[in-house]
């Protein structure tokens, strides 16, 4: 029986034995497609070469494409679990052709590929053609030998591909395998096509087609091949099952899961078991690929798939976090063929732990608000939208959460009033994500780099170069010149100017030549990867596309930018060092003035750490140990302990840059990481870093801003003249100046506490008060009623027991006036005077005199407060009036 990973080898082998090229899978965050949430075929890393905006060294090619399918169109997470062949992740094998061989090589690969190096049986084939494609139906015929009746035409959309309204597009060919009748269902384009007896098992796309704005097809000069088979479901067929979830891969996955839960893999949980398999995946891969839990966008697609495994991780009665310990088994299936997930481990660990154990906080409340609901609604089969709602808006449940909660229950949940809440809270929150994407695919670069190619990059080795002028856009537009007084893009054949990538902002200067051109450069961007675009506005002369121009970058500003990128690589490899290996950037940004660095770690620093961090740095600067840098290939790059970015798209050549050493006994390098940007020549060059601040960014990232060169040592001189200021004003050394100020400030707590006492004794002394007198006696009851001035409100109820200390049997009203003109006040009833007076109604009465509402207390204390002070004496009126008219009816 052939495993997956023995499948997935033998069909990377035999295409790439028959001249295709063998590539990686592409990332799960596609670069080249701003429509895609996440790469869902094989295609996608190839789409900018089939539309002919990019080309490559190679017209053949294959992948075996890591995919993922839950959210936007492609969205097959509510069926998980619950079918045989549904995924969320999954993995998409193809061979393709750039205007190479066509359909005959197409078909004969096909049929060599599944009848003679995986021997199915050829009687279980059978293949369907679009229904006016006579020349797969007769290849068909000709290759397999297939009858006319096991060549099924298919008159729908199903058997036509296209990429858009317009663009490429052509006729599909499709692989079925027949599991023979013990299966219910029927061959494709019957009426029971939809059993589980036919499995299309391979994809043929015949690529022939250009699709006009008026409804016309064009030939393609070029037509081309992209295949696609889903390697779960040929496993299937391989292994003798029509349940994806029964092959080796899977079935490895949930057993793990079975044995981390104590419970059955086949039981009454077999279902829950499905989703924590197939949903570990898909979580794994997509933070592989530098993809975090979040509120938004795709990390928001991610948190939902890892919170509907977490809620059935719960219904296996596990009482703790269970995803981060199934990591290392999926790191025994998948690491070998996708390296990045071994790689991530230790984040994924810790992501999936700290993400598991904050929802678990949340599950048991939600769910105890279902059960409520759900008793409310008695034996009705729909849960109300609105509630749906706040599930999802309290409790963190997506809608297929609370689906997948109700599903075994028979309880549908009313989908128009969750839509309506939704909307409504739309209105007033965050714009959604529109899933523009990172890389913006712009048709005037994809045309200019067809046409002119790469810029060559000088700057790691000079900043003056002499250059020629390749390309100008004005006004979004492709222009042969450009005058004085015009802003402009421009390209030249090589530069010595940096363009921003990789956190790394792009560098400033000049254009300049003899004849009295002057180009400043405002920014520097990089285009596609390797085209380097100059911004800027024209102040003197005209540039013409072909001229020659002197180019000069801002030396002082490249120089502290150097600085502060090598000083970002020093602070990740001390962060590792001290937080630990689950470190990793999620972003930076390296300016001349500062650097601001991002990084996965789950909760604040400690000022200890934050002092581990800088002595680590400081101490690798001021080895100063030369900067080296290698070109390697990334897998080279990659085994020799390089970190790289999990998700970055890297090309066949990365830097290698090398900084410090570990100790005098270790010697091995301190830091080394693939990087392209621009580095001091010795790490001595950075002179000095610190830290000046550490804050959080979004859950589980945190942010570094720090100082290196000139910039730090202009803010320890600040520092110092502001302590030196302090101590001068407290005439003290400045050494001192810690210990004087914690003396202060302790000495002014003592004063506030003296200073409040006396404001209280004096408040309370008779003389303090619009109302001096001491007691009064209404209705033979003695009252103590007055406003105090300065005092603060949070006193008066101490002040009231005072009082009734002080008046034996009676009641006592105090009111409070704040800075801000608000009143507050406190009413008191002695304890023999309780069952005829109520504390709560003396002071609510008090507090709407002067505005306010209720009031809250016991019968013998009570406190209120009202937003116009003024109206003081009018609250104590209001007292004495209540008490009056009680003694009065007693």
């Amino acid at each position: 029986m052939a495993g997956l990973n023995e499948i997935r080898s033998k069909y990377l082998s035999f295409f790439g034995s028959n001249g295709h090229e063998v590539l990686p899978s592409g990332p799960l965050v596609p670069n080249n497609d701003p429509t895609l949430l996440f790469t869902n075929a094989g295609m996608v890393q190839f789409k900018n070469v089939f539309t002919g905006q990019e080309t490559r060294p190679y017209k053949r090619a294959v992948t075996a494409q890591k995919c993922v399918r839950a959210g936007g169109k492609h969205n097959d997470l509510d069926n998980v679990g619950y079918t045989a062949r549904h995924h969320t992740f999954f993995e998409m094998l193809g061979n393709f052709s750039f205007g190479d061989y066509f359909k005959a090589d197409a078909i004969e690969f096909a049929w060599n590929l599944i009848t003679k190096e995986f021997d199915l049986p050829k009687d279980r084939l059978l293949s369907t053609v679009y229904v006016d494609d006579d020349e797969a139906f007769n290849l068909w015929k000709k290759i397999a030998g297939f009858s006319d009746d096991r060549i099924i035409r298919i008159p729908t959309t199903d058997n036509f591909w296209s990429m858009g309204d317009t663009g490429p597009c052509g006729p599909c060919s499709e692989i079925f395998f027949d599991h023979g009748p013990k299966i219910p269902g029927g061959p494709p384009g019957s009426a029971d096509q939809d059993g589980d007896r036919f499995i299309e098992i391979w994809n043929l796309v015949f690529m022939q087609y250009e699709q006009q704005a008026d409804g016309t097809r064009l030939n393609l000069p070029k037509p081309s091949i992209d295949t696609g088979m889903g390697l779960e479901r040929f496993a299937a067929v391989l292994q003798g099952t029509h349940d994806n979830y029964a092959t080796d891969l899977m079935r490895a996955l949930i057993v793990a899961s079975a044995e981390a839960s104590r419970t059955d893999p086949d039981g009454p949980h077999a279902v829950s078991h499905r989703v924590i398999a197939d949903h570990l995946r898909s979580s794994c891969f997509l933070i592989a690929d530098g993809v975090l839990p979040s509120n938004e966008g795709r990390g928001y697609v991610l948190r939902r798939i890892m919170r509907r495994a977490m809620r059935h991780a719960q219904l296996l009665g596990v009482t703790e976090p269970l995803m981060w310990k199934l990591v290392p088994a999926l790191v025994r299936q998948m690491g070998d063929a996708y390296p990045e997930l071994r790689r991530a481990e230790a984040l994924v660990t810790e992501t999936l732990k700290l993400e598991e154990t904050r929802f678990r906080e949340t599950l048991v409340r939600g769910l105890r608000l279902l059960d409520e609901e759900l008793e409310q609604i008695g034996s009705a089969k729909v849960l109300p939208g609105e509630v749906a709602f706040k599930l999802y808006d309290t409790y963190g449940f997506p809608l297929d959460l609370t689906q997948d909660a109700l599903r075994p229950k028979g309880i549908a949940v009313e989908q128009a009033g969750f839509d309506s809440a939704m909307q409504r809270q739309r209105e007033e929150a965050r714009k959604a994500w529109s899933g523009s994407g990172e890389k913006a695919t712009e048709t005037v670069w994809f045309e200019l780099r067809e046409e002119i190619g790469a810029t060559e990059f000088l700057g790691y080795d000079t900043e003056n170069a002499e250059a020629k002028v390749v390309a100008i856009i004005v006004d979004g537009k492709p222009a042969k010149v450009v005058a004085a007084g015009a802003e402009a893009a421009i390209i030249t054949n090589q530069t010595p100017f940096y363009g921003e990538s990789g956190g790394q902002v792009g560098d400033t200067g000049v254009l300049f030549n003899g004849a009295g051109v002057e180009f400043p450069v405002s920014d520097t961007l990089k285009k596609l990867g390797d085209m380097i675009v100059h911004f800027g506005k024209l102040a003197r002369g005209e540039i013409k596309v072909g001229d020659v121009v002197e180019m000069k970058v801002d030396s002082a500003r490249r120089r502290a930018t150097r600085a502060n990128h090598s000083a970002t690589h020093l602070l990740h490899e001390a962060l590792r060092r001290v937080l630990g290996e689950h470190v990793t950037q999620k972003g930076s940004m390296v300016a001349p003035e500062r650097l601001r660095f991002d990084f996965s770690h789950p909760k604040p620093m400690t000022p200890d750490e934050i002092s581990k961090v800088e002595e680590i740095v400081n101490r690798i600067i001021r080895q100063n140990s030369d900067v080296t840098t290698r070109l390697m290939t990334p897998k080279e790059a990659i085994e020799a302990g390089a970190l790289a970015l999990f998700g970055e798209k890297y090309g066949d050549e990365v830097r290698v840059l090398s900084m410090g050493v570990n100790d005098d006994t270790d010697g091995k390098t301190y830091s080394v990481e693939l990087c392209g940007g621009t580095h001091v020549r010795r790490v001595g060059d950075i002179a000095i870093f610190k830290i000046i601040g550490e804050s959080a960014v979004a859950s589980g990232v945190r942010r570094i801003e720090a100082l290196t060169g000139e910039g730090a040592r202009h803010y320890l001189v600040d520092q110092e003249r502001i302590a030196k200021e302090a101590a001068g004003a407290l005439k003290i050394a400045t050494e001192d100046l810690p210990a004087r100020v914690a003396s202060l400030v302790e000495e002014r707590k003592r004063l506030e506490r003296e200073l409040n006492e006396a404001k209280k004794k004096l408040a309370m002394s008779g003389t303090g008060g619009a109302e001096a007198s001491s007691v009064q006696a209404i209705g033979g009851v003695n009252v103590i009623a007055r406003v105090l001035q300065g005092v603060n409100p949070k006193d008066l109820r101490g002040l009231v027991d005072e009082a009734k200390q002080q008046v034996g049997s009676g009641i006592v009203a105090l009111v409070a006036v704040s800075e801000d003109g608000k009143g507050a006040i406190a009413t008191g009833v002695t304890a023999d005077l309780t069952t005829r007076f109520n504390a709560v109604e003396l002071v609510k009465a008090g507090a709407e005199a002067m505005g306010g509402k209720g009031g809250g207390g016991r019968p013998d204390m009570a406190q209120a407060g009202g937003p116009d002070g003024d109206k003081a004496d009018a609250a104590l009126e209001a007292v004495r009036a209540v008490v009056g008219q009680l003694a009065g009816a007693a």
